[in-house]
């Protein structure tokens, strides 16, 4: 790996039930990130679209791929020369009006248009919550990755965390960031989970993670950038916020060189 470096903003906000506020926010914070030097701007799951509990209002706010939602992005992505990664409701081939289950997808962006896409493949279907009542899973195509500033950046969200085959998945296909959008609800020892799975993730994979998660009460807050080791290079507490860090491909060649994981390992990840 070469000297590569890129920095990270982890963008934590609360996403409403209002598709041009939710825009407009995130063009206040893109601009807020890229004037501390991000060259990554990272929001949460459901950053298009968010009601708490779920109702079939989602299906009626849902985008295609290319809607006003991307578009905005790419606006903004271009305005202030940055990649942007955000959360989409997105229409499915049938879905628009109420009822009908949407994809719960995440779009990378720049001045160029759409880099990358990933649809949430593990529903949250746990703790309660039924999120396949409202979202189909996303298929298990071949992991989508893009390169910002010579560092290969994936993505995965919320729920995927709990499932390290997910990760595993990304860095098999060239992934030095792992980007984890997430709405990771609160609860009992969630707050926990959530850290020590992030930790997790980059730990046996000697990766970055960025993940972004949408405030308290819903959310659990905690939007983190961990180093190959863990670290927790920047975060936000449980308010709306913004951190940021610079990673290195240095790092992680450091690090595998003490702990080489991904050489020694013998097992290989397969779909189910």
């Amino acid at each position: 790996m070469s000297s590569s470096a890129l920095t990270v903003a982890v963008c934590q906000f609360r996403p409403t039930a209002s598709r041009s506020d939710n825009r407009a926010r995130i063009a206040e914070l893109t601009a807020d990130a890229a004037a501390r030097g991000a060259r990554l701007v990272v929001f949460p799951e459901y950053s298009s679209y968010f009601v708490d509990p779920m109702d079939p209002s989602l299906a009626e706010n849902s985008e295609p791929i290319d809607g006003d939602f991307v578009q905005a992005l790419q606006a903004t992505a271009s305005a202030y020369e940055v990649t942007i990664i955000a959360g989409l409701v997105e229409s499915a081939a049938s879905a628009g009006t109420a009822g009908e289950r949407v994809r719960n997808a995440l779009v990378a962006v720049d001045a160029t248009g759409l880099r990358a896409v990933y649809r949430k493949q593990h529903l949250y279907d746990a703790f309660g919550q039924t999120e396949s009542d409202w979202i189909e899973p996303g298929a298990l195509d071949a992991p989508q990755t893009l390169e910002i500033d010579g560092l290969r950046v994936a993505m995965m969200t919320c729920y995927d965390v709990r499932f390290p085959e997910v990760a595993r998945t990304l860095v098999d296909a060239g992934a030095d960031v792992i980007v984890v959008p997430a709405e990771w609800v609160r609860g009992p020892l969630k707050e926990q989970h959530w850290t020590m799975l992030l930790a997790a993730r980059a730990i046996e994979n000697t990766v970055y993670v960025a993940a972004a998660d949408h405030p308290t009460p819903i959310g659990v807050g905690h939007s983190q950038i961990i180093d190959p080791q863990g670290v927790v290079l920047a975060g936000v507490g449980t308010n709306e916020g913004i951190a940021v860090a610079e990673i290195t491909a240095d790092a992680i060649a450091k690090v595998r060189e003490v702990n080489p994981v991904l050489r020694l390992r013998r097992y290989r990840v397969v779909p189910a």
